[in-house]
């Protein structure tokens, strides 16, 4: 199993509480990271795109996400 550095880890599960906190759910409710209330949403886009790919979390065209 490869090594996975605890801030990325921290930073996945974090992205995925505050969407579900602020109940985006679907593509209707989506959010951006930043209404979700997540702290400098830019700062780990590798994080993010890597969630995207393998369907932690969903972009819709606007670029809102989703869970």
């Amino acid at each position: 199993m490869p090594f996975v550095m605890p801030i990325a880890l921290l930073r996945k599960k974090l992205i995925i509480k505050r969407l579900r906190a602020c109940g985006a759910v679907s593509e209707e409710s989506a959010k951006s990271l930043a209404e979700a209330g997540v702290i400098n949403p830019d700062g780990f886009k590798r994080i993010t795109d890597r969630l995207v790919k393998t369907g932690g979390i969903h972009r819709d065209s606007d670029g809102r996400y989703y869970v």
